[in-house]
């Protein structure tokens, strides 16, 4: 038996598996497929993919709620925008009726001042 043969039978839960070079000289070890070890690290990474899955299930469902909350602080930005020049266009208005409301009042002589102690004599 050549050498690579013997290391084969010698530890058979490895494979050797053959890199780039035809004449084999890159070589690095895996498990085989059915041996204990294959099944440890399938169930290992079983485990990590289930971790990972539940921390990116987790991550999606704060990155939603993330851009819900945006949206919503975005309409709620508009809508005190909104309420800020409603505002001041009332307060114009009301500037003017104040106005308008002391020039009627001075116009009429039903709101003039009166001295009530030369009207009693």
């Amino acid at each position: 038996m050549d050498e690579t043969s013997k290391e084969e039978e010698e530890d058979s839960t490895f494979t050797t598996i053959s890199l780039a070079d035809e004449a084999g000289c890159s070589r690095i070890l895996c498990p085989r497929p059915g041996s204990l070890l294959s099944k440890m690290m399938n169930a290992d990474m079983d485990a990590v993919d289930a971790e990972n899955q539940v921390e990116l299930e987790e991550k999606t469902r704060l990155i939603n709620q993330v851009l819900e909350l945006q949206h919503t602080l975005e309409d709620l930005s508009a809508r005190v925008d909104a309420v800020k020049e409603e505002n001041l266009k009332l307060k114009s208005e009301n500037q003017v009726l104040g106005q308008y409301i002391e020039n009627l009042m001075s116009a009429s002589s039903v709101f003039q001042t009166t001295d009530t102690k030369s009207k009693r004599k």
